[in-house]
């Protein structure tokens, strides 16, 4: 059996796919998106979140040693030593085995609902290994599963992945590569890349465009991508999804800066304009991520 590193499992979602699911969000990202709504995951290593206001600044730990890679990587003392749970540790190795067994307690509201089990991040392609071999166990017992990926990783591992996958949810930022890599730290090539490989190998994808104010809200971004996805097959819909200052907080308790302050979410009446362009190419298009 794989092991992986988890750093959190949300039961009830009801915005990762079809029906009422649990999401797996898996630790570590390649990407550095300034909109990240779990920054927290984007360390492919345990690491600690500082909630501050409920330290009562009592010495029992210190800067210097949260910042140490060591202490980060082992960190369970200081954070039972913590007493009032200002120290939260994040991530936590799982066997594939021991993940699924707890995942089908809840099998009855995936029945029920038509729902299932989506594997995000993260990216969960940082782990392929461990994600796969889980969603193979899944579909094993009868369970619908989903990847939520970015798309960036080795076509393989995505392939491999796909093919436990009932469902792919793949991310599409920036059609323009110097401006995705300004906005995220990488190159949309791979990305692209290996989504028009995966439509021709798998005939259920969601696109998920997430919109990002003064980043990639922009008519002359969103016709590109909707010009680059018209003609690949797979692809069942596109999911608009609206930013919001979700993960503002968060960085703070990574200690890791945000950029995006004052940013707007788009209203109702701005996201129907984009999501005309989409519509208006024969995508079929929500808000908000909903079947």
């Amino acid at each position: 059996m794989h092991s992986g590193l988890v750093f959190n499992v949300q039961r009830f979602s009801l915005h990762d796919g079809p029906g009422v699911r649990s999401t797996v969000f898996m630790k570590g990202c390649p990407l550095g998106c300034a909109w990240c709504h779990n920054p927290e995951s984007q360390s492919p290593v345990p690491e600690f979140v500082r909630m501050r206001h409920r330290c009562m600044s009592c010495g029992r730990c210190s800067e210097e040693e949260l910042a140490d890679p060591v202490v980060n990587g082992r960190g369970d003392d200081d954070v039972v030593a913590c007493p009032t749970g200002a120290l939260q540790g994040v991530g936590e190795a799982m066997e594939s085995a021991a993940l699924v067994k707890t995942l089908l307690r809840d099998r009855i509201f995936f029945d029920e609902s038509g729902g299932g089990v989506t594997f995000s991040g993260g990216e969960p392609l940082m782990q392929a290994a461990f994600v796969t071999e889980a969603m193979r166990l899944l579909q094993a017992e009868g369970v619908h599963t989903t990847l939520d990926t970015c798309g960036f990783g080795r076509w393989p591992d995505l392939r491999e992945a796909a093919a436990h996958a009932n469902l792919v949810l793949y991310d599409i930022k920036l059609m323009d590569e110097a401006r995705h890599e300004a906005a995220t730290g990488v190159s949309n090539d791979v990305i692209l890349e290996n989504l028009e490989a995966l439509t021709k190998v798998h005939s259920a994808i969601w696109i998920r465009v997430p919109v990002i104010p003064g980043v990639n809200d922009d008519e002359a971004n969103l016709d590109a991508t909707a010009a680059f996805l018209r003609p690949l097959p797979g692809i069942r819909q596109v999911d608009l999804l609206p930013y919001h200052p979700t993960g503002e907080a968060k960085f703070a308790r990574v200690g890791m800066g945000y950029s995006l302050h004052g940013t707007q979410s788009p209203t109702h009446e701005r996201l129907e304009t984009l999501a005309a362009h989409f519509r208006s190419r024969g995508l079929t298009t929500t808000i908000g991520g909903h079947a």
